[in-house]
């Protein structure tokens, strides 16, 4: 009897599973183009890149010699989110530029799938806004996968550790989008003032809020 009470379990068991296959199959959502790669960690070390500015030069961290790290920060033309954000990022990068973190701004959306992210309106942007960054262009879209962003604006923190960019934030500029003047957590500054306070962060990754990056397909 108890064999046969135990070859019975093992079957409602497998019968369980392959139904839950089939359920999961059938109605199994559709995927994503997404990179291999999951993209950076916090404590990851980042490798370094060479991608065309607006001014037409090709930039690489490494040329930031008396640099300490960087704020990295994937935007873009006309996400909103992203437009949100623009004053507040040009004044990270005032802030923390003559600290030793100056923003690199990089767009890794497809021109072909959104024409307002193309090159000639990178550059009338940045004038437009004034940014006092480098906004580069991630050309074939192979640095954003690298670093696993998703969104526009998404933000990557970098400290120079040797010759290594090590990875210490990852997320969202605020938690406010919207309105500059009613944000109560200011994440990248936080982050920037612990480091440069020799302190660990301490809300090192949050949820990046924004403008899904288009993926030619």
């Amino acid at each position: 009897m108890k064999n046969i009470k135990t070859f019975v379990a093992a079957a409602i068991i497998g019968l369980s599973s392959l139904s839950f296959t089939a359920i999961n199959k059938n109605n199994e959502e559709p995927k994503q183009k997404v990179s291999s790669s999951k993209g950076y960690e916090v404590g990851d070390t980042a490798a370094d890149f060479k991608l065309k500015n607006i001014d037409g030069k090709m930039v690489s961290l490494s040329d930031f010699k008396k640099a300490k790290g960087f704020i990295v920060v994937f935007t873009c033309n006309h996400c909103p989110y992203a437009k949100k954000y623009e004053d507040r990022i040009v004044a990270l990068d005032k802030k923390y530029k003559d600290a030793g973190y100056p923003v690199i701004a990089i767009n890794p959306n497809d021109p072909n799938l959104q024409p307002e992210d193309g090159f000639q309106q990178m550059i009338t942007r940045a004038k437009e806004k004034g940014f006092t960054f480098p906004y580069l262009v991630d050309e074939g879209q192979k640095v954003y996968p690298q670093y696993g962003a998703t969104k526009t604006p998404h933000v990557f923190i970098l400290q120079k550790e040797g010759s290594k960019n090590i990875v210490k934030y990852i997320g969202a500029i605020d938690n406010n989008y919207d309105d500059p003047n009613d944000v109560s957590e200011h994440y990248v500054q936080d982050a920037m003032d612990a480091l440069l306070n020799g302190k660990p962060v301490a809300n090192a990754k949050t949820v990046a809020i924004g403008c899904t990056i288009k993926v030619k397909k």
